[in-house]
């Protein structure tokens, strides 16, 4: 029973991909993807606040009806985010991994079957598609005042599964081409709709169980006229690409990806990447035990072993190097461009031709490593951050987080500082560089699990309730 629920919160994730955006649209759209333009959420620009609260450097705070843990993007100057309401009550999120293990533990104390333990872990931590009648909605607010421009909602009725009530059923973060804006819903739909809020396209999905009922929360990623998403489910995993102007399905690969040690786990959370070098460029993606990538036909390029049962962080690249973490038990490795077949590593092997290397038991559970100044930093959800030399992988520090919490959310850098929000709304900052040192904390004071957009000036937190605008005042 603990094993089956150790996998618990791994549609938390926010987590992910890759845009590549022509010049033309790199003029409007400053923060299209989760992660941002390349994956990776650092800036350089100078003007970016390093201290808040709810009310210091606050630009403006709009609530959000509701509840999603995806990002907020933007284009130009609108911010878009997704959320869905509950007709009656819905069950609210709780901080941590473990409660549902523990409450299995205090069950099984009272002497309860499996099937009543169970039944009354579902009762208090599941919601079932039976149970809920949903309202799903795209925002549009007005980057410099919070203002509501519009919103549409897109889709209404039960929703295609369930939900651990630590995840929402707006996991997934849009994304955007300058042009559109594209929402995938996992085993619902996608939906594509002009900056004014004209719905262009929308395209029905096959509706596929989740393992256990977790929910959803892989985003979609953007290559040329693809938008392509990752489905990785208990029936048929596969990846597939849609015509960005008409939603018409141009290519589906299906998958069969799986370990022994967890057979019966074949969904994964991990958003795909979109890896471009001077070689190619090809779409990477972690599912159950294995990181495949594809070609922009979906045709396989290479595997890599080495992943968990249930891998949520994303691939991204820097400074030439892809860099996978496998999820929590699995490895973190650093790869060359220009791989064919399976490259795993044998048993106890760091390294060969295409892994430059490989930190055995460096992957974590639910956010995504970050890179930046020649450094990979890496946070576990219980606030654990390592770094590591992003050339040799060699690990400068392993630390906690002073008092720390719960992380969901990815960190982010700027100015030589580490950003790592908790699920208890406390952004712990850390000095960049090989030496640990936490410098100062700053609380929202609301369950937080999206991970931050940063545009211009400003950073934009979402939290459980509302969208903030953290911005210097002058």
């Amino acid at each position: 029973m603990n094993t089956l629920l150790k996998p618990t919160l791994a549609s938390l994730t926010a987590l992910v991909g890759l845009l590549l955006i022509s010049p033309a649209q790199a003029q409007t759209s400053v923060w299209p993807q989760f992660r941002g333009p390349n994956a990776n959420p650092v800036s350089a620009n100078a003007r970016l606040a390093d201290r808040w609260s709810k009310t210091q450097n606050v630009e403006w705070a709009q609530t959000i009806p509701g509840r999603g843990w995806s990002s907020a993007i933007v284009v130009g100057e609108k911010v878009f985010v997704t959320t869905a309401t509950t007709d009656g009550k819905s069950k609210a999120p709780q901080v941590g991994t473990e409660y549902s293990n523990e409450y299995v533990a205090e069950l099984a104390k009272q002497g309860l079957s499996e099937a009543e333990i169970m039944k009354k872990v579902n009762e208090r931590d599941f919601e079932l598609p039976s149970e809920v009648n949903l309202h799903y909605f795209l925002y549009c607010l007005d980057l410099k005042s919070g203002k509501v421009s519009w919103k549409k909602e897109f889709y209404a009725g039960h929703p295609p599964g369930g939900r651990h009530r630590k995840n929402s059923f707006t996991s997934e973060t849009p994304v955007t081409d300058g042009k559109f804006v594209y929402i995938y819903v996992a085993n619902l739909g996608v939906w594509a709709y002009d900056l004014t809020g004209k719905l262009a396209w929308t395209k029905k999905l096959e509706i596929n169980p989740i393992y256990l009922e977790f929910g959803t929360g892989g985003s979609p990623v953007l290559v040329g006229n693809q938008l392509v998403i990752l489905s990785d489910n208990q029936k048929q995993q596969y990846l597939a690409a849609f015509d960005t102007k008409t939603g018409e399905q141009l290519w589906r690969t299906n998958r069969d990806l799986a370990i022994s040690q967890a057979p019966q786990a074949r969904s994964s959370w991990a958003t795909p990447f979109v890896w471009k070098h001077a070689q190619r460029t090809e779409i990477v993606t972690v599912g159950p035990g294995v990181a495949v990538s594809y070609d922009l036909a979906g045709k396989e390029l290479w595997r890599l072993s080495g992943m968990s049962p249930a891998p949520i962080p994303t691939p991204f690249a820097y400074e030439g190097l892809l860099y996978i973490n496998g999820g929590r038990g699995g490895g973190l490795y650093a790869l060359k461009p220009g791989a064919s077949g399976d490259i795993s590593l044998p048993r106890g092997g760091t390294s060969n031709d295409f892994v430059v290397w490989n930190q055995a038991r460096g992957g974590t559970y639910l956010p995504t490593p970050l890179a930046y100044e020649g450094a990979i930093y890496s946070l576990t959800e219980t606030g654990i951050l390592s770094r590591y030399d992003a050339k040799t992988g060699k690990q400068t520090y392993k630390e906690r987080l002073g008092t720390a919490g719960n992380f969901t959310t990815s960190p982010w850098a700027y100015n030589g500082k580490i950003f790592c929000l908790s699920e208890e709304g406390d952004t712990f900052v850390v000095s960049a560089g090989e030496t640990f040192k936490l410098l100062h904390t700053n609380p929202l004071g609301e369950m937080a699990q999206a991970t931050p957009a940063l545009v211009g000036e400003r950073l934009l937190i979402r939290t459980e309730s509302k969208l903030y605008s953290i911005r210097k005042k002058t």
